[in-house]
């Protein structure tokens, strides 16, 4: 049987529609070919969610946005379609989400633990996830006005660091310098005063350094003594059935006399007393070499600010007297 060329025609275009409009269907998010549950939620806000769009849980598409539709509260109602092979607890949430840094959306599935799984066409609860530009946003704004106190500032440096503040501060830089050299010869003067000071007290600081190594060797034969002592009440204590024959009571009592001697004399040196307590504990020859310090200082600025006053001289020579 010979088939007409218009047959043909009309069967290419027959053809040619059904795939259009199954190609159509795909784009919309529609399958003919599946049977597919459908489900409904609303959102107040899409953020650039289109149909066809994936739903996925944990990564894996289960399904995709079909169709979405403004209601006359200004809430989009959308409708997705799950394959039919996997079950929706009814707690569920449908959570648009943010699937790269480009912004490009999707439908999340958080998966609820209830037992009982919602039917066809039946609503499941929305959410949206925070976008990455909402939470770089209040970082954004703050590094702006960062920027803006940082550019005042630099203004205000600017300006205060003009020619006369560099003049003033080498000017206080050389004020600066010329201070401590002004210290440096105070500093010289005084250490030249301090050894006149040591030439004064040479020989009585000669004569305390004798007085001190002396009492150092009274200490250390009274600490080689007290070794002793502690050698012999060692020596008693194991030697108890001899001690009982031999009068002790004696010996520790000229100890304990000696102790107390050693005990008065140190007292008495602590007090003031006697020659060694004078030397030691005694003000008045510290204060006698300040004063006398104080005085020759006197002396030196008397000489140098009056020289006439100790030194005279004459050119012609003194006229004799008659």
């Amino acid at each position: 049987m010979k088939i007409s060329n218009e047959t043909k025609v009309g069967i290419l275009a027959t053809v040619a529609i059904v795939l259009l409009f199954i190609g159509y269907s795909f784009l919309k998010g529609n399958d003919v070919f599946s049977s597919d549950n459908t489900f409904y939620t609303t959102y107040d806000t899409v953020d650039g969610l289109t149909p066809s769009k994936p739903v996925l849980v944990n990564g894996y598409q289960i399904g995709r946005v079909s169709k979405m539709i403004l209601q006359p509260d200004g809430k989009i109602k959308t409708e997705f379609k799950i394959n039919s092979r996997y079950d929706v607890p009814k707690n569920t949430i449908a959570r648009i989400s943010s699937t790269d840094l480009l912004g490009s959306k999707a439908i999340v599935f958080d998966m609820g633990n209830s037992t009982e799984m919602a039917e066809d066409g039946a609503f499941l609860t929305s959410g949206v996830q925070a976008n990455i530009m909402d939470k770089v946003e209040p970082i954004q704004k703050r590094i702006e006005t960062i920027t803006i106190k940082l550019d005042s500032t630099l203004s205000v440096v600017n300006t205060v660091l003009d020619k006369q503040f560099q003049d003033d501060f080498k000017n206080s830089i050389h004020s600066i310098s010329t201070s401590l050299k002004n210290v440096e010869g105070i500093t010289k003067d005084v250490e030249g005063i301090t050894k006149d000071v040591e030439g004064l007290v040479g020989n009585e600081k000669g004569r305390l350094n004798r007085i001190m190594a002396n009492l150092e060797s009274i200490s250390s034969n009274f600490a080689q003594n007290g070794e002793k002592i502690n050698t012999i009440m060692a020596n008693l204590s194991n030697i108890t059935d001899k001690a009982a024959r031999l009068d002790f009571e004696q010996t520790i009592q000229k100890v304990n006399a000696t102790m107390s001697d050693f005990q008065g004399i140190t007292n008495k040196i602590n007090s003031g007393k006697g020659s060694i307590g004078l030397l030691l504990n005694d003000d008045e020859l510290y204060n006698n070499l300040n004063n006398a310090s104080k005085e020759m200082d006197n002396l030196m600025k008397d000489v140098k600010e009056q020289p006439g006053k100790y030194i005279k001289l004459s050119i012609f020579g003194k006229k004799s007297e008659k």
